[in-house]
């Protein structure tokens, strides 16, 4: 296969899905990153059940070589299957969608309001906007364009 210049994450999210999804899982997100001097191709998967390591290995092993075999990159990488984690980032609408009345953590670009940061219960996501319920029982909507990282939020003291 010729080399990708476009989206590689694109590229490979499309080649593995049907086995990752044939094995029962979905792919929660593909990365293609420069992490210090090495290139990482990660792939998070997820499952009702959650994740663990032989979650992990079963999936590797199985697109490696589907990776392989297509040589989408051109340059060397590790490839890295994990979890999303409890804190998990939510890029897509359907991962807004997937944590609907649950807590969340919206980290800004900029201070709205005179906040950089806001945690609460999402209870909507739109097409460019995002509603949280805060713990004073206000609302306070933002857009995604004002959002530098959306994530699951996760209480360590409860």
């Amino acid at each position: 296969m010729a080399k990708i210049k476009g989206n590689i994450a694109f590229t490979v999210k499309g080649l593995i899905k049907d086995t990752v999804e044939a094995l029962g899982y979905v792919i929660w997100d593909v990365e293609y990153v420069k992490d210090g001097p090495y290139w990482y191709l990660r792939i998070t998967i997820d499952r009702d059940e959650g994740i663990d390591i032989d979650d992990c290995e079963k999936v590797h092993r199985a697109i490696d070589p589907i990776i392989d075999a297509a040589d989408p990159i051109e340059d060397s990488y590790y490839l890295e299957v994990s979890s999303p984690g409890v804190e998990r980032e939510l890029k897509e609408p359907w991962h807004r969608e997937c944590f609907l009345g649950q807590k969340v953590s919206a980290k800004l670009f900029a201070a709205v309001d005179g906040q950089k940061n806001y945690t609460g219960v999402l209870t909507a996501s739109e097409d460019e906007t995002i509603t949280l319920m805060l713990s004073d029982k206000t609302e306070k909507s933002l857009r995604l364009k004002e959002i530098s990282k959306l994530s699951a939020y996760y209480d360590y003291e409860s």
